[in-house]
């Protein structure tokens, strides 16, 4: 028990947040393990969403995510759960937690939710957001890391 009280607080902090976010995207991606053979239920949230886009949104849908359908399916779960591996082991944080962002951004985008008051309030948003930020600037050698760098 010792050795968890030594060393520097905020690098326990963040090792917390960074195996913590680890986790959700695992279990993120494991919903989405039906989307590797079949694109059905990407397609039916995306045309969801385009229903009620905005315009940025709208242009998002159209140009960038349906014609990517195919490709999409298959790189999300595969994303999210190689991000979320390499933020439970610590292996490359900063990078992983990076794209982590990218992706969530994506999603937040292409359902137009950042472009809302509820984006603030919500649980996916600024929170998720907020703390793969934090680990992509500060996320280097933390405590109980595969990689330190």
């Amino acid at each position: 028990m010792a050795f968890m009280l030594s060393g520097n607080p905020q690098a326990r902090g963040l090792a917390v947040l960074r195996v913590l976010l680890g986790v959700f995207f695992i279990f993120e991606a494991l919903g989405k393990r039906a989307w590797l053979f079949d694109t059905g239920p990407l397609s039916t949230m995306l045309h969801a969403w385009l229903q009620g886009a905005g315009p940025t949104s709208r242009w998002y849908l159209e140009t960038v995510c349906l014609p990517g359908l195919a490709i999409f399916a298959r790189l999300v779960p595969l994303g999210e759960a190689a991000a979320g591996l390499a933020l439970v082991t610590g292996t490359y944080t900063r990078l992983a937690a990076f794209m982590a962002l990218l992706m969530v951004l994506n999603f937040h985008v292409a359902s137009g939710a950042i472009f809302k008051y509820a984006f603030f309030t919500n649980a996916f948003g600024l929170p998720v957001m907020g703390g793969l930020l934090a680990l992509a600037v500060g996320g280097v050698g933390l405590p109980f890391s595969i990689n330190k760098k």
